[in-house]
């Protein structure tokens, strides 16, 4: 697969995302995709498998009541996509020890998207 149908893949994914359309996330994944959120340097969110990630996606469209990613620069290297994010939301729900519900939050990220042939196989999210 060419860069530009990887690009086209990373960018089916993010407007998925910020639509809090799931199946159109999944569409874009391996079925055993590895997925994991990175904050802080810390590995705070892992799912291995469609299903899992479902469940894990599911979670993150009830915390949030508006979401958006959106890319800044893009790099190939072989198989994966190194992506800068500028991503920005709205909580929907109190978080305990954290945001309350109507908080804003922006921030800037990266995500790495492994691909095996016309699906996203490993996917990290750190910021």
């Amino acid at each position: 697969m060419n860069e530009a149908a990887r690009r086209a893949v990373i960018q089916r994914y993010l407007d998925a995302y910020n639509a809090f359309d799931i199946e159109r996330m999944l569409a874009q994944l391996a079925d055993d995709v590895h997925f994991e959120d990175v904050s802080g340097g810390q590995v705070t969110a892992t799912a291995d498998g469609i299903d899992a990630f479902r469940r894990l996606a599911e979670q993150g469209c009830r915390l949030f009541s508006e979401r958006e990613q959106r890319i800044t620069a893009l790099a190939f290297d072989g198989d994966t996509a190194r992506v800068e994010i500028a991503w920005r939301g709205r909580f929907a729900v109190d978080v305990p020890g954290g945001p309350r519900a109507g908080t804003q939050a922006a921030l800037q990220g990266r995500s790495e998207f492994t691909f095996d042939g016309l699906r996203i196989a490993r996917l990290v999210d750190a910021s």
